[in-house]
Formats: C-alpha cells, structure tokens, sequence
C-alpha cells in the first residue's frame, strides 16, 4: 500500500468549511492516486479534464489509465503546503509536495506545486485540471 504524508496543521478558524472540504478532497485524492483507485477517481475527474504533467498533457481517459495500469505509480505524495482560492462554484488549490513515484518502471523522487481546479455541481466537486509544475524544494506558495 502506498503513503500519504501530510503536515498537521492547526485548524484556522478564517478557513471556511468550504475550504476545508476542498483541502480534504484534494488530500483523499493523493491517496486515491497512490492507491490506484480508480473507482474513487472517476467520478473525481471530470470527463473534459487535463492533466499537464513533465511529458505532456492528456485527458480523464488516459490519466485514468495511466494510474491503473501504474505507467505512472504515484507512490508516496508528501504535502508540505496547501492553499485554495474560491471563486463561485470553482476552487483553485495548490499543492507543494515532494512527490516519490515509478515512472515507466524508474523510481524518481520530485519537488512539485501541483495546481489543481475544482468545480461544483450540486453538492458533488469534479476536477477540471491538474498541472504539475517542478519546482525548488524552497519553493513557497504565497497566500
């Protein structure tokens, strides 16, 4: 089984209840992918997504399979800081995680600021995008 790691953080009481179930959501979905849930990341990602990674960019169907198949096996996800901004029904998240991984069968260790856009229908969010940007481990998200 494959690890998530995430900082406890004191609970900030200007954080919203919104806020906090996007940062959980988004928490759930590092696990998922470690996982290889599938069942859980389907209805996550919307069928129209894109998924920007160091090698390319491609849809729902294929990160889907990416994951299944563990052509990309998103091992350990380490989240070293998280902010989201809410606009209406859309929620942008950053991650700053180091990221432990097999890659086409290499293991490889990096310092990404994965940004993540949400939106809601009803009561249920679905992603829209997840890039990855490679970035220094100083690297700080500014709130």
């Amino acid at each position: 089984m494959a690890t998530l790691i995430f900082p406890i953080q004191a609970q900030n009481s200007s954080t919203s209840n919104t806020e906090k179930e996007i940062i959980q959501l988004s928490m759930d979905k590092w696990q998922w992918m470690a996982d290889k849930d599938i069942a859980k990341l389907t209805p996550l990602f919307h069928p129209q997504a894109k998924f920007v990674h160091m090698s390319g960019t491609w849809t729902t169907a294929r990160e889907l399979e990416i994951i299944e198949t563990g052509s990309i096996w998103y091992k350990k996800a380490t989240v070293h800081d998280t902010a989201v901004e809410l606009v209406g029904n859309t929620a942008v998240v950053w991650n700053r995680i180091t990221l432990e991984s097999v890659v086409r069968g290499n293991d490889a260790k990096v310092e990404f600021t994965v940004t993540e856009v949400y939106h809601k229908e009803g009561s249920d969010w679905q992603m829209l995008a997840m890039t990855f940007s490679s970035v220094r481990e100083t690297h700080k998200i500014g709130k």
